[in-house]
């Protein structure tokens, strides 16, 4: 398994369809969490306030995946549904034919810092 020291490796090694759209959920979570550092943590790229990691990202073969503090999937289930996405207990997952906006993006990664007290 490769190691990841950056999100920029991380992104050039996920399938090329995907690399798009990795790139703009970075760009909109950069700009959501502006004080947020980029970290890799459990071999995936994320954004840490302090000692809490507020959302990490994640390519797989056929989809890729926003991960959030549960509170903030239970707080956006509805806008969730509203387009189409599946959601497990952390996480949204989207593929290039079923992108996940930069309004729902926003939505999560704010609710997730509220939800851990940031």
């Amino acid at each position: 398994m490769t190691k990841f020291t950056d999100h920029d490796a991380y992104i050039a090694a996920a399938p090329e369809a995907f690399q798009p759209l990795l790139n703009q959920l970075r760009k909109q979570l950069a700009n959501v969490l502006p004080d947020a550092e980029e970290i890799i943590a459990y071999d995936m790229p994320g954004f840490q306030i302090g000692e809490s990691i507020i959302a990490g990202y994640a390519a797989f073969t056929k989809q890729c995946g926003l991960y959030v503090s549960n509170g903030a999937i239970t707080r956006c289930a509805d806008k969730i549904d509203a387009a189409g996405l599946k959601a497990t207990k952390t996480g949204v997952t989207f593929s290039p034919r079923k992108p996940i906006s930069d309004e729902l993006v926003e939505n999560l990664a704010l609710a997730s810092r509220e939800d851990l007290g940031l």
